[in-house]
């Protein structure tokens, strides 16, 4: 208490910032819960309800949460944050291959600018694009949730110019917590989004626990509350060890005589982060595996007409297809063996993407640094390559440990996935890094007003 009173009322500075990133966050949290008018909010309510039941729908909602949205995306906010995300990945994968892209990254603060121009572009056509579709498969039997007399061109050209308005809104809101507030305003809308279901996720909780020792048909008893809790402590604490772990490596700086002093010569480290990658290899892989079971559950419907009772290989084909279907749809060992593989083929990819150990190696050249035993060059980028393959490997299985986590609570506590989802995942994942870099932030800011910081040792 002594220190949340220091943060809030000893430093007005912090107190402002604080306040701002609140007042902007409350307003994010109070458009996301305005409709758009042409919605039946009673059949829409129902179509969620199916969703959140359906196998597809647990995929749906681990993709809407990396956004900060929800599967009913039928809000001012519906679209969340992700369009602006997936711009943002999208130029910095083109940064990499494209050489005026790379050299306008490399250029500063002007090249920057000019990079969040090109997203926030970007953005605006992702938001008409993704909003046009959501508004035509809202007005689609398949859903049906928009009331008879406004299925037409002009209220769904409303809709989409609403829905994409409310993201380049959200974009702004991020922005403005970033200049006026405190920590990344784009990762706390997101977080903002993930908390929000915590209230849910624990009156589920509330409602189908029972107080029995061993679990009732349909409820969860107190040994599988504990193991729940127990779970929960243990991700929290990996989380932050593998979120914090580094490996090391020694770095000599070259002496220098200037007269007769000399400068140099000093042994530091370079930090390489365990897992370099953070939560982006499971974002690309939970919304890679959405394309094959759609095309499966397509191709299901198309051949159930080929099975017969006696064996052809069009029945073969048929049944085949059809098991395969089952295990997407409800997430089985095949899915599972796709999402581990996915996610260490994403965690070497992205890692590759923003780690360039040539870069870094001309760097530590250039500030007349050296890693003792390797001679600068490309003898240092060969071996900071090697380190980081090898401790990739590392963070890509606590990020798979990580990712299937739900559904092993599920199926063996036969818990909610909703619940299963909040207290150990992607979700767990998210939060805590953001956590932990807020944290960071407002140390920073004690320590430069000659505070004890909150997690610093003075």
């Amino acid at each position: 208490m002594g220190k949340l009173y220091t943060i809030l009322f000893k430093v007005p500075d912090l107190q402002r910032k604080i306040l701002m990133t609140a007042m902007f966050l409350a307003i994010y949290r109070v458009g996301f819960y305005i409709p758009l008018p042409i919605v039946n909010q009673d059949q829409l309510a129902n179509w969620q309800e199916m969703q959140q039941k359906s196998a597809a729908g647990k995929v749906f909602g681990t993709v809407a949460m990396f956004g900060g949205t929800s599967i009913g995306m039928s809000t001012i906010f519906g679209l969340g944050i992700m369009p602006y995300i997936s711009a943002s990945i999208i130029f910095q994968l083109l940064g990499s291959v494209v050489p005026s892209l790379e050299a306008m990254m490399k250029e500063g603060e002007s090249g920057r600018k000019k990079i969040n121009e090109y997203t926030r572009y970007a953005t605006v056509v992702l938001c008409a694009v993704q909003s046009a579709f959501w508004v035509q498969y809202m007005m689609s039997p398949q859903m049906n949730v928009v009331l008879e007399q406004h299925r037409g061109f002009w209220p769904g050209l409303v809709c989409v110019s609403v829905m994409t308005a409310g993201t380049i809104f959200l974009m702004w809101i991020g922005e403005q917590i970033d200049e006026y507030g405190i920590g990344n305003g784009i990762s706390l809308l997101i977080m903002a989004g993930i908390l929000a279901r915590m209230p849910v996720a624990l009156r589920d909780l509330w409602n189908n626990a029972s107080p029995s020792i061993s679990a009732e048909q349909g409820k969860i008893g107190i040994i599988q509350i504990i193991l729940l809790i127990g779970m929960f402590v243990a991700v929290v604490v990996g989380v932050i060890a593998i979120t914090e772990s580094q490996r090391r490596i020694p770095t000599q700086s070259a002496k220098h005589v200037r007269g007769r002093r000399v400068f140099g010569g000093t042994r530091q480290y370079l930090p390489l982060k365990v897992n370099q990658a953070g939560v982006m290899p499971i974002i690309f892989a939970s919304s890679l595996l959405i394309f094959p079971s759609f095309i499966l559950k397509g191709l299901e419907r198309a051949t159930a007409s080929w099975q017969s009772d006696q064996w052809t290989l069009a029945s073969a084909f048929a049944s085949f297809i059809r098991e395969s279907a089952d295990s997407f749809q409800k997430q089985s060992y095949v899915y599972t063996v796709f999402y581990i593989v996915l996610i260490y083929f994403f965690c070497y990819f992205w890692t590759a993407i923003t780690f360039n150990p040539k870069d870094m190696a001309e760097n530590l050249k250039d500030y007349g640094s050296f890693i003792p035993g390797y001679r600068p060059g490309r003898r240092t980028a060969d071996y900071l390559e090697k380190v980081m393959l090898r401790i990739t490997y590392v963070g890509a299985a606590f990020l798979s440990l990580v990712a299937v986590i739900p559904s092993v609570v599920q199926t063996s506590l036969g818990v909610d996935y909703t619940i299963a989802s909040f207290l150990g995942g992607t979700g767990l994942l998210i939060v805590i890094s953001v956590c932990l870099d807020l944290v960071q932030k407002i140390d920073s800011h004690l320590i430069m007003r000659n505070y004890t910081g909150l997690v610093s040792k003075r």
